[in-house]
């Protein structure tokens, strides 16, 4: 079925608003599909998710989660379900969302078969480097699904702050990792977790071996055409987590990372899990990043209501904080 204009209905769950509807929306959870529109940036589609009794008139925060259909496929139907299951129900994002009344964006961006080393759910280094229109520089695309987003929701008199929170868990976490540190300016603050133990380091080298994208920033100026701002990045206030069970590792996976970034993790970070965490932790605050690194028990690839409700609560005190960022 072809959807025609900016959004379709979807009636079985959602009220879904045009963008010209002045219906009052906020009585209940609102759903809106936007598709691609290559003359704003956005050569994919994107989804917001608006739940009910969400302010107006009163600035909040917009919360962003990359979508990880958790496999490749051709079919872009494959990854919009995997994305409104992920903005409707399936995620830390929809979970903050609903809590705070906060609006969430998920990209639809495609995980393709035909193309199975350009992982895009996780931002690697095949993305930033791809030239097709459709892959190419999603970091940049999710800045304009963003500004396009904002447009939106201020005509809906729903007014958002400049700056974004991002949440991420697996490829999404290692997305929303590798792109505050390419883009800190844009974030009011991130929570990650379940990202293999493996964060991107601010480090040129380690123990005296370049550390390229995605492990460390030694040709971040030469991808980007800007010099990594640790300044900035050291400001962003993140609350990064793992289960100490957690074995979900896909750093031993040549689509996640090549052989020679394998090898590099292996001997210099570390082979398993937790360990190469603690390690990145190590690395973090020697550089004077200080996240709010949490561990939890029993906990595997996956989160709990507890782990949710802690997360909740870092958005929570940011987002009705009085300091004022100059």
């Amino acid at each position: 079925m072809r959807f025609f204009g900016t959004v379709f209905l979807l009636f079985f769950v959602y009220t879904v608003f045009s963008q010209n509807d002045d219906s009052d929306f906020i009585e209940k959870d609102s759903l809106i599909y936007i598709k691609q529109q290559p003359s704003k940036g956005f050569y994919n589609d994107y989804i917001l998710f608006i739940p009910k009794e969400t302010p107006l008139n009163k600035k909040i925060v917009l919360i962003i989660e990359p979508n990880n259909t958790g496999k490749t496929s051709d079919s872009i139907e494959v990854h919009k379900k995997s994305a409104i299951d992920l903005a409707t129900k399936s995620s830390v994002g929809n979970n903050i969302a609903t809590l705070l009344k906060i609006p969430l964006l998920v990209p639809v961006f495609p995980r393709p078969a035909a193309q199975p080393m350009l992982y895009t759910h996780a931002l690697d280094r095949d993305v930033i480097l791809e030239e097709e229109a459709t892959y190419k520089r999603l970091d940049l695309q999710l800045i304009a699904m963003i500004k396009d987003a904002k447009k939106l929701l201020n005509n809906k008199n729903i007014v958002v702050d400049e700056k974004v929170f991002m949440s991420g868990f697996s490829a999404s976490g290692t997305f929303v990792n590798r792109f505050s540190f390419i883009h800190p300016e844009m974030i009011k603050a991130l929570a990650i977790g379940g990202f293999n133990g493996e964060l991107m380091l601010p480090l040129n080298k380690i123990n005296a071996i370049t550390l390229n994208y995605p492990i460390g920033i030694s040709d971040f100026e030469k991808l980007f055409t800007k010099p990594f701002n640790l300044h900035s990045y050291a400001k962003l206030q993140q609350f990064v987590y793992m289960g100490k069970l957690d074995e979900n590792d896909a750093v031993q996976f040549d689509d996640a990372y090549s052989k020679s970034e394998q090898k590099i993790i292996n001997e210099n970070i570390g082979y398993n899990v937790y360990p190469r965490y603690l390690k990145c932790q190590e690395v973090y605050k020697k550089q004077g990043v200080n996240p709010i690194f949490k561990s939890y028990d029993d906990v595997g690839h996956w989160t709990t209501s507890e782990m949710n409700l802690e997360i909740a609560k870092f958005f929570f005190k940011i987002l009705h904080s009085e300091i004022i960022e100059k």
